[in-house]
Parts: C-alpha cells; sequence; structure tokens
C-alpha cells in the first residue's frame, strides 16, 4: 500500500455481512504437486469458461521482481523514518529533497527488476480474454510487462506532477541519476510523484473502472495482495460477496482464502504461467 486515504469510496464493507459462501470443495492449498495440480486443473477450467477477466493485484506480484513492500522500502538509511516521513503532502512541503531522494532510491529498484514471469503472464492472457488489471502497486510492472488496460489505485511512481500547475509527465522506467527533486518545466515549481499519499483520496477514475469491470467479470484473480489493506481490499470483499469465480493466487493463507472458489497457494510467478497455460 502506498497510503492509506481518509475515507473509503461510498462504501463500508463488514465481512460479517458480506454473504460470504462457504468453503467449496475445490478451495485446495499447495501441500504437494498432485494437490497443486488439481488446483490448477480446477482454476483453469473456470477461467476458461470466463469472456471478461478482472485481476486484482497486490505488492507480492512485484516482491518477486525484487521491488520491496512499501513498509520494506523503510529499511536501511530509511529504516528512522516513520510512514508518514516519506509519504505525505506535509513532508514533501518540508523536505522534498528527502522525498525525493527515497523515490528515486526506489525507481532504481524498480528498474533493475523489471517485470516478472507473472506479469508477462497476465499481458499473454490479455491476449486471450478481455483483461482489465486493478492494481495497488505503484511501479508500473504491469505496463511494461505489455498490459493496456490497468487501473491504478494508488498512483504511478514514473509518473509526475506539478505541485503548482497543471502540468504532469510520464517518464521512462529508468535507474534514476541522482537523488536531486525534479523541477516544473513550466513553472519552476518543485514536481512530486503522483502518488496517493496519506491523507489523499484514491483516484475516482480508478475506482469507477474498479466497480464497472468488477460488476460485468465472469472470473476474478486475486493475485498478491493480503487483502487487508482498505479501502483497496473492499474490491475482494465485492468479488468473494458476489457470484462470480474467485481464484485466489498467494503463498500465504489471507482473510479471503477460505471464502474464494479456487484458491493457488503458490507465487505468481509460478501459478500465473501455470494458469494461462492451460488455456492453450
Amino acid at each position: 500500500m502506498e497510503a492509506a486515504p481518509s475515507q473509503e469510496h461510498g462504501r463500508q464493507h463488514d465481512r460479517r455481512q458480506a454473504g460470504w459462501r462457504p468453503l467449496h470443495d475445490q478451495v485446495l492449498d499447495v501441500s504437494d504437486d498432485d494437490d497443486y495440480n488439481l488446483a490448477l486443473d480446477q482454476a483453469g477450467e473456470a477461467l476458461s469458461c470466463a469472456g471478461r477477466v478482472v485481476v486484482l493485484s497486490g505488492a507480492g506480484i512485484s516482491a518477486e521482481s525484487g521491488v520491496p513492500t512499501f513498509r520494506e522500502a523503510q529499511t536501511g538509511l530509511w529504516a528512522r523514518f516513520s510512514p508518514a516521513d516519506l509519504a505525505s503532502p506535509e513532508a514533501f512541503a518540508k523536505d522534498p529533497e528527502r522525498i525525493w531522494a527515497w523515490y528515486h532510491w526506489r525507481r532504481t529498484l524498480i528498474a533493475r527488476g523489471g517485470p516478472n514471469a507473472g506479469h508477462h503472464a497476465l499481458a499473454q492472457l490479455a491476449e486471450i480474454k478481455s483483461l482489465q488489471t486493478i492494481t495497488q502497486n505503484v511501479d508500473g510492472l504491469h505496463q511494461a510487462a505489455g498490459s493496456r488496460r490497468v487501473a491504478e489505485l494508488h498512483g504511478n511512481i514514473w509518473r509526475e506532477r506539478c505541485s503548482e500547475c497543471d502540468h504532469a509527465r510520464l517518464v521512462p522506467m529508468a535507474e534514476a541519476q541522482g537523488d536531486a527533486p525534479v523541477r516544473c518545466r513550466d513553472c519552476g515549481a518543485m514536481m512530486r510523484p503522483a502518488i496517493v499519499w496519506f491523507g489523499e483520496m484514491l483516484p475516482q477514475t480508478a475506482l469507477v473502472a474498479a466497480d464497472a469491470a468488477l460488476a460485468e467479470a465472469d472470473c476474478v484473480i486475486v493475485v498478491g495482495t493480503s487483502n487487508q489493506v482498505y479501502p483497496a481490499a473492499a474490491l475482494v470483499d465485492t468479488a468473494v460477496a458476489g457470484a462470480t469465480p474467485v481464484i485466489e493466487i498467494n503463498p500465504q493463507e489471507t482473510p479471503v482464502s477460505q471464502h474464494v472458489d479456487h484458491r493457488l497457494a503458490a507465487s505468481a510467478s509460478r501459478a500465473l504461467p501455470d494458469l494461462v497455460a492451460r488455456l492453450s
């Protein structure tokens, strides 16, 4: 998660009242290859029957590219700073040099890692199915792998916007050259990363796209998210509470693991290529 906006987007989700379905017989954790292949076959059958697919992705899919989560990025030289010291409008106004140095460091890690097999598998899936990806990640790796329809709930670390005027730009994915703040070419004011910071609202366009996609989906894949960070987790709640088949891909159990239709307890870089291969 990049930030914790102050409000949810017009809905309150209570897991106790969400109308959750009971655990299905086909929900299997991967304890060995036989279980994995059985779960994969069943998930693949559900996916093959779908025309419109929605992917809800979180930090786990990018962790395999060496991209630290928001909390993990507060290590080493950055360990002494709180989240509010590195990801809030107040912190940026107080010390833009520190904020830009942190984001330049994070950009370098992302550029070095690049998209992994999980990202590439989703881009391949988009060539077979109508696919909408809704991501909590700010790293741009879905697009780098070739995915085109991506709604970014928390913004994009490669997009910059001026703190004073309307100028904005998308910079190429590349290792940072230095750590100096970025200035606006139009007015000379400080540019800032176009990321949702603490105290800021999620972009309405991304939320509208997410709601519309979920309403029309024939299958939902939840990959690499702990399903604990709201309001993004509310989208998972909505999917699980509905009739659309839900496939969860995560090596760790989450609050929804016992309520999805199919569970693949494996990494995204393993399960997603295997799942897409089942469609061939």
